[in-house]
């Protein structure tokens, strides 16, 4: 997820007020008109006292401790393995996933890539179809303590199920969502664990 506020923003045009947001790579505003930033025109942002400046002079009114945090998540861009919360020796599995780079940068990250479907911290499961969405019931099982099933679905005008097709069928196998990332340009996930005991 990104981030958003309200803010106050001082532009090449002038004064204006609005929502601001950060989706890496973009950052946009939307007051009086949407402008986005990005690339070259994220370069080099920096805080001053309680603004966001950008390297055209753009300033956005913050408060000071949220102005660093932008400033260091714009600069200091976190990758979709650290989204996720992949960590070194998590039990991991892929099933259906159509990333070609996915399961190499989960070894990179020195997850452990199983087969067998058992006791894992992490399940990626590429779900496109209610057929696919139907068997998360079978997969639930073969989650640990703690485990987590990512549910990765085509996103826009590729997708073929909604996200409240696949909430439904998630929350109809006992399961939570807690998350949602964007897994890539063309992918969305979502995060489902079981519900804590009381």
């Amino acid at each position: 997820m990104g981030k958003e506020a309200h803010v106050r923003a001082v532009l090449a045009d002038g004064a204006d007020e609005g929502r601001l947001q950060y989706e890496p790579p973009k950052l946009v505003f939307r007051g009086r008109e949407r402008r986005v930033f990005d690339a070259d025109a994220l370069k080099g942002v920096e805080a001053q006292g309680a603004e966001l400046v950008l390297a055209d002079g753009s300033r956005f009114e913050l408060g000071e401790r949220q102005a660093k945090s932008w400033a260091d998540a714009i600069l200091n861009p976190k990758g979709r393995l650290d989204k996720i919360g992949v960590k070194p020796g998590m039990r991991a599995a892929v099933i259906g996933v159509t990333d070609e780079t996915f399961t190499a940068e989960l070894a990179d990250r020195g997850a452990v890539p199983v087969e067998a479907l058992k006791e894992l911290d992490l399940l990626f499961y590429g779900a496109d179809s209610q057929a696919e969405l139907d068997r998360i019931a079978e997969l639930v099982p073969s989650l640990g303590p703690g485990g987590a099933l990512w549910v990765v679905s085509r996103k826009g005008k590729a997708a073929t199920v909604k996200d409240i097709h696949v909430l439904a069928a998630a929350r109809g196998a006992g399961l939570v969502d807690n998350k949602v990332v964007g897994f890539s340009d063309t992918l969305t996930a979502l995060r489902f664990v079981r519900p804590k005991a009381d």
